[in-house]
């Protein structure tokens, strides 16, 4: 029964999808990213942009079609915003609390967010992309979203409180762990789970560090180094870049990872905001 709905709601999407994108004239197509199960490797010139570019689409999009392009294009609207990191700042229970991204963020013209600081973090900076790309991707997304739907993607409370873990959307994808599962796959039901050899551009990942900790991240690609060292580059929010920024880190340091793909944008417009979510996800080790 569960596989039916699925497929259902699958269709149902494609509808909905085709009926609001029917005008868009960008090249790129709105349907999933493939890959070819083989690691995407990066080369040197890969890297030259540094950390605070905006060339996220044009150069890593190249390597990608669908909705992860999208994805990457909403990496550098977000990058726009704070062009030198903007700066990082955890601490909920400082006065003002932290901001999970430093401007307000708005689907479809709808506010998500009252930003109480211009510093950002990891889920924040993730979270603004997808949402960015959704404005790419439905540019009239606001005659089809309810009012409950609305509520439920919101990073504030109505009243401007804070949302805690675990409540709706952004409270799965905030949430400790490998919170894109959570939120896209499990809980909205718009993703699909890929392993770290099929990990494209524009993909969701979350990190669980060796020592502790994770990290909400949008991968960019794996890297071999002269010495033969792996390395992993990725977007986020985080301490070494001062907020926002590309960041290049060692495989080594990695416990394990999951990846996640937006497959089903459309399904923002209908899932059930009541569905539950299993926290007990084992991550992927990153064996090349």
């Amino acid at each position: 029964m569960k596989r039916t709905s699925f497929i259902v709601g699958i269709v149902l999407s494609a509808f909905i999808l085709i009926a609001m994108t029917a005008c868009g004239t960008n090249h790129q197509k709105f349907e999933p990213t493939v890959d070819n199960g083989e690691w995407f490797l990066l080369k040197k010139r890969d890297l030259r942009f540094g950390t605070y570019h905006q060339k996220h689409a044009a150069h890593f999009g190249r390597h990608v079609n669908g909705y992860n392009y999208y994805i990457l294009k909403g990496i550098d609207k977000v990058q726009s915003k704070a062009p030198d990191g903007g700066g990082y700042f955890t601490g909920k229970d400082a006065k003002p609390t932290e901001s999970p991204i430093g401007y307000r963020l708005e689907l479809f013209g709808k506010p998500l967010l009252d930003p109480p600081r211009t510093t950002s973090y990891c889920s924040g900076s993730t979270y603004a992309a997808f949402i960015e790309a959704l404005n790419l991707i439905f540019p009239h997304g606001l005659d089809s979203l309810d009012f409950d739907h609305y509520e439920a993607l919101r990073m504030q409370e109505i009243n401007g409180g804070r949302r805690e873990d675990g409540i709706k959307m952004w409270g799965h994808w905030n949430a400790d762990g490998f919170g894109n599962h959570y939120a896209l796959l499990q809980y909205a039901r718009i993703g699909m789970e890929v392993k770290p050899n099929q990990a494209r551009p524009g993909d969701f990942m979350n990190i669980s560090w060796k020592k502790g900790g994770g990290h909400s991240v949008i991968f960019l690609g794996w890297y071999k180094d002269k010495e033969g060292k792996r390395q992993l580059l990725y977007w986020s929010s985080q301490k070494g870049t001062n907020g926002i920024g590309d960041q290049l880190v060692n495989v080594a340091n990695i416990k394990n990872v999951k990846v996640v793909r937006l497959v089903n944008p459309a399904g923002i417009f209908h899932f059930n905001i009541n569905t539950p979510v299993n926290l007990k996800v084992p991550g992927d080790e990153i064996v090349f």
